[in-house]
């Protein structure tokens, strides 16, 4: 019998079971899917040779997370990481370009460099103690009190209608708005600014590495490491109750709350089990993947040096669009996240060919295909789009439903990006990791620190789990032969 289970392959599971086994415990993880990953797959979605993620792509959290930092995942697997982190294309051919170098990006944002650079600086130069706010929960003492102070005042102001004071000209803050809207949140509220001006420094920072081969090397990586330790990974096996599990000492659960209910109803507390019942989601994503016979022909030409761009116009259309999503409905002109992996990674295509992976914001549920209006956003800015179009495949939010139970009605985020959302994720608790059943943990990107590819949710219930549990400290976890692996 394991020590340990752990349900559900996403990141977060495998970040839990990579942290047990190296303290010791054996350890068995169980996925309903036929393939381990969660967040990180990729597949041939269209063409044999075309590599598509099929949910992330980028990670500019994976190499600032204390989890993967310990992890050594980039001594693990091979990433490119762009000089150009991400752009936002205006018309007219111009285009906001957030460089890794905070000077070069201030020097392409005209008359509002300064600010930009003020605004940055700061950030940059305390981003430990900024990575100790935004990865853990946010009712704690932060261990860098002018870190987390500088962080707040600066959310403040990007998350509220004093956004627009700062700034003279329309591309800094295109720039901003641009990142911030990947919370799938009304703009500007104080998670979009707070979200956006975390990714906005690691660009500057370290980055935005793209996978080499796609996100699938991340799960990859950490599958190996589990099975080095000793670890199981069984897939194509679904836990519908916990009598399903093996009496393990300790459980972990990588599953949003209607899953924990569905698993566990029964042995909750009624006051945790009605929480968790008004747990709620947030809007979702219609995907688009391109298979596409050259590169996407920018008409501000710098952009295709950029692995993310942020199709939306200004920072007014873009927060329309949100707004209208917010309220219910199908922008026009929808805001688009554009990853362009294979002009970094050749390998993710036949040659001549490119894959492109984009995603659009839409109400929750929704069974819309936006395949059109995406690809009129990616005209508007890239004259000549269309005809590079070779295949096209489309997932409305409600397939994104279906592909993933945690993605509640397409939300990849695994919960309403609000403050509510923030702080009760999923219930306002000391320990939200820790349920009231002995033994029992929820790791999945409904616990803080929420969603991205971090490995935090998982790492932050395995420490307690194990403390609890177990009376262990938390191991080593770099690589073998490292000084510090154990």
């Amino acid at each position: 019998m394991p020590d340990v289970a752990v349900v559900g392959a996403g990141p977060n599971g495998l970040a839990a079971a990579v942290t047990m086994a190296r303290a010791g415990l054996a350890v068995d993880v169980y996925e309903a899917a036929p393939t381990p990953g969660g967040g990180l797959r990729t597949m041939e979605l269209m063409e044999p040779g075309h590599l598509h993620d099929v949910c992330s792509a980028v990670h500019p959290m994976a190499l600032a997370s204390p989890f993967f930092r310990g992890f050594g995942l980039s001594r693990r697997i091979d990433v490119v990481t762009p000089e150009l982190s991400h752009g936002a294309p205006l018309d007219g051919g111009r285009a906001a370009l957030g460089y890794r170098s905070l000077e070069r990006t201030a020097a392409a944002l005209g008359r509002d460099g300064a600010a930009y650079r003020r605004l940055m600086t700061p950030l940059l130069q305390r981003l430990e103690g900024v990575m100790d706010v935004a990865l853990n929960q946010l009712v704690r003492v932060p261990r860098d009190p002018v870190a987390a102070a500088v962080f707040g005042l600066r959310t403040l102001e990007q998350g509220t209608r004093l956004w627009d004071a700062r700034f003279r000209e329309d591309l800094a803050p295109a720039l901003l708005t641009g990142v911030a809207a990947h919370a799938v949140a009304p703009l500007p509220t104080l998670p979009a600014a707070g979200a956006g001006l975390v990714l906005g420094a690691l660009g500057h920072a370290g980055g935005w590495p793209i996978p080499v081969g796609g996100s699938a090397s991340i799960a990859q990586a950490m599958i190996a490491d589990i099975e080095a330790h000793g670890g199981r990974i069984r897939t194509g096996t679904r836990i519908d109750t916990l009598t399903d599990l093996p009496p393990a000492r300790a459980s972990l659960f990588d599953v949003a709350p209607p899953g924990l209910l569905r698993i566990a109803g029964n042995r909750l507390p009624a006051r945790y089990r009605r929480a968790l019942e008004d747990y709620r989601f947030g809007n979702g994503a219609c995907k688009v993947d391109y298979i596409l016979s050259g590169p996407v022909p920018w008409a501000a030409s710098e952009l295709a040096g950029a692995g993310t761009v942020h199709v939306g116009g200004t920072r007014a259309e873009t927060a329309e669009a949100e707004h209208l999503v917010a309220s219910g409905q199908h922008p026009e002109r929808p805001y688009v996240l554009v990853s362009q992996p294979s002009t970094f990674d050749t390998g993710r295509a036949p040659a001549g060919r490119h894959i492109l992976w984009t995603y659009c914001h839409v109400p929750a549920g929704s069974t819309v295909d936006m395949g059109a209006e995406v690809t009129a956003q990616l005209e508007r800015f890239a004259p000549g789009f269309r005809d590079l179009i070779v295949d096209q495949r489309v997932t409305t939010a409600a397939d994104l439903g279906a592909y993933n139970e945690n993605y509640v009605g397409g939300d990849f985020s695994a919960g309403a990006m609000d403050l509510r959302g923030l702080l009760a994720r999923p219930v306002f608790r000391p320990v939200p990791w820790r349920t009231p059943v002995r033994g029992l943990y929820l790791c999945s990107s409904a616990t803080p620190p929420g969603p991205g590819v971090t490995g935090m949710p998982g790492f932050h219930a395995a420490r307690h789990a194990l403390r609890d549990v177990f009376g262990l400290p938390v191991p080593a976890l770099g690589p073998v032969g490292d000084a510090a692996a154990g």
